[in-house]
């Protein structure tokens, strides 16, 4: 709680307590005693109106500026109207009065305005949190001791030292040092990261255990922690159809229950229906009832909670209006290399002739894709475990599209596909397995073959079944790759439909193909890693960007930002949406349901200004408790 909520809490506290003090003076008929029947009216005026004036002098205020202004019609002009006509029910002194009541609804009015003015806090302060990521400074070394400068202040290609505990300042790369990396306020994985020499390192993490020495690529504006920050800032502008609703259905309710009040205290008793106090009352009473805040208030609140939930998952939603949006998709379509797989070749099997090693095999094909940066060649001498040689290495030539031939140790030595074995007149033979494979002949003698393949990730085929469970109707996958890699993957992990051998333009195509089957409100998410396919990211109707920490093109292609690399955030992220929505029409029904029922009761007469009371503020502090539970989520 801030200086400004104590404050106010505390002049509640001291309206309440005079309030109860007066009240109980009042109930026992002290009043009455000393100033007799017709006096303790005009005294319980008097002493009501301290604590009236004390709680609710700035409701009174903000009601008076906004009609000067011509913008009456909000909650403080229903409060004031009510409670000052509450008051101004002294003028009937044959009726009960009635100061205690319009004392009573200011003060829980703005019990309620405070615990909606905590509620908001609470949920700012956790995004706040969640996403402090924002660092104070940055080490530069000058005259060989460190200077903290404002990161605005490092230029691109600067080196920076980032010290254990410190956050990464900007975006760059290690040049010298080696540490853990916790990249839990980013990404909401609580493993830390290794990084050493050559590591990308993202601003906004905090460095653990050594001295990093950062080259900086990128201007502190454009690194990865104030591209996050932004967008945070901005999710609020971007308001749910539901959220629009609300705000346009308050600008009409407000007067119209305004007009309803005047005509229910005037119309009846000018018709002889009943006495005008009695109708007066019925009127400011139906005026409490009415005000719109529990809806006003706890349907935004309810968005910005999920939103804010979301970012504790390393989930960034620019905007209600795709929370909501997401909370309808029945439909994903994948992207596959990056997405559902690592996106990078690896060695899954070596499979040698008999009486050859597979040791042999690997150590051959390592040699002869020695000078060689293609990623397939790359996976092969990561997976071999021995130093390289190069001195053993002669005449390496690479034929385009077919694979690669050298001299080791003035043995010939072929690696590459079947076209090569073909083109050479080596033996070789198909394999059972799915995925690239590499046949190795030495001398023109087969040795064996070795299958390299995109690895699904640990956690996709989980994230198919949670996405169905979720009431997903179908998963797709879209691909590049050969028809045949694409269905083994379809395969594994339990998706719907593939789609394979696509060039970027018949992704879109079959997006829109997609999109042109869905019914009702149903909706198609995209899922893609957020460089190469930010054209589908934008068509789809929600757009989610994978493990696009530091990438500018997800950033700004995708409606919703996954900030690590795991598939499973996607129906965390659905979970979320889903939750929020349900809060969000809980409130709404609950909301209007009861103050339909309250406000017939107080045309009727047969609602008090004390239950009045409840279905105005009561109702707003059950709303805002519900909508606080978005925030709320399992990591």
């Amino acid at each position: 709680m801030n200086k400004k909520q104590r404050k106010w809490r505390n002049r509640i506290l001291i309206a309440l307590g005079i309030f109860a003090v007066i009240m109980l003076v009042d109930e026992t008929g002290l009043l009455a005693a000393a100033f007799g029947d017709t006096g303790s009216v005009f005294a319980s005026f008097a002493l009501y109106l301290i604590p009236y004036l004390i709680a609710g002098h700035d409701v009174l205020q903000k009601a008076w500026r906004n009609i000067r202004r011509g913008q009456a019609f909000d909650e403080s002009f229903l409060m004031a109207v009510a409670t000052v006509g509450a008051f101004a029910m002294v003028a009937f002194p044959d009726t009960d009065p009635h100061m205690a009541e319009g004392a009573a609804v200011m003060l829980f009015y703005q019990v309620g305005e405070l615990f909606q003015s905590y509620a908001v806090g609470k949920s700012r302060k956790s995004i706040a949190d969640m996403m402090d990521i924002a660092p104070d400074y940055a080490n530069i070394e000058r005259d060989g001791a460190l200077v903290e400068v404002d990161p605005e202040e490092v230029a691109v290609g600067d080196v920076i030292v980032v010290k254990p505990g410190e956050r990464v300042p900007i975006d760059g790369k290690v040049v010298e040092g080696s540490s853990q990396l916790d990249t839990a306020a980013l990404t909401g994985e609580s493993v830390p990261r290794h990084v050493e020499a050559g590591a990308d390192v993202i601003s906004g993490c905090i460095n653990m255990t050594g001295i990093l020495r950062v080259k900086t690529t990128k201007p502190f504006g454009e690194s990865t922690v104030s591209r996050i920050l932004e967008l945070v800032e901005n999710a609020s502008e971007k308001k749910a159809r539901t959220e629009n609703f609300i705000t346009r259905f308050a600008r009409w309710y407000t007067p119209a229950v305004t007009v309803s009040a005047v005509l229910i205290a005037i119309v009846p008793p000018a018709l002889g229906m009943g006495a005008w106090p009695d109708w007066i009352l019925r009127g400011l009473t139906f005026l409490v009832v009415s005000c719109p805040c529990a809806l006003v208030i706890s349907v935004p609140l309810s968005f910005f909670g999920g939103i804010g939930g979301a970012s504790r998952l390393g989930i960034l939603v620019k905007g209600s209006n795709y929370l909501e949006q997401l909370a309808h998709v029945d439909t994903v379509v994948f992207d596959k290399t990056g997405t559902l797989t690592s996106g990078t070749f690896s060695v899954v099997a070596v499979h040698p002739e008999k009486g050859v090693d597979a040791d042999y095999v690997l150590s051959c094909a390592a040699y002869a894709e020695a000078f060689s940066d293609h990623p397939i060649a790359v996976s092969i001498k990561q997976a071999y475990a021995g130093e390289i040689d190069r001195t053993r290495i002669k005449d390496v030539c690479e034929e385009s599209g077919h694979g690669v031939t050298a001299t080791v140790d003035e043995r010939v030595v072929m690696v590459g596909n079947d076209k090569l074995m073909a083109e050479h007149g080596s033996p070789w033979h198909e394999c059972e397995l799915t995925g690239t494979i590499l046949h190795v002949a030495v001398d023109g003698r087969y040795a064996g073959h070795i299958v390299i393949a995109d690895v699904v990730k640990d956690d996709a085929a989980q994230t198919i079944a949670d996405l169905h469970a979720e009431g997903v109707q179908k998963c797709v996958m879209l691909t590049g790759d050969r028809r045949d890699v694409a269905e083994a993957v379809a395969a594994k992990l339990g998706l719907d439909e593939v789609h394979a051998q696509l060039l970027p333009a018949d992704k879109v195509s079959a997006v829109e193909r997609l999109l042109d089957l869905e019914q009702g409100d149903g909706k198609l998410a995209f899922v893609g890693d957020g460089i190469n396919d930010a054209p589908v990211l934008m068509r789809a109707d929600v757009g989610i960007a994978m493990g696009a920490m530091g990438s500018d093109a997800a950033i700004e292609a995708a409606d919703i930002v996954l900030m690590d690399d795991r598939p499973s955030n996607i129906a965390r992220a659905m979970r979320v949406a889903r939750k929020t929505m349900r809060i969000v029409w809980q409130n709404i029904v609950f909301a209007l349901g009861v103050k339909i029922l309250i406000l017939a009761l107080a045309a009727m007469g047969v609602a008090n200004m004390w239950l009045a009371v409840f279905g105005d503020v009561g109702v707003a502090i059950i709303a805002i408790m519900n909508a606080m539970r978005a925030m709320r989520v399992e990591r």
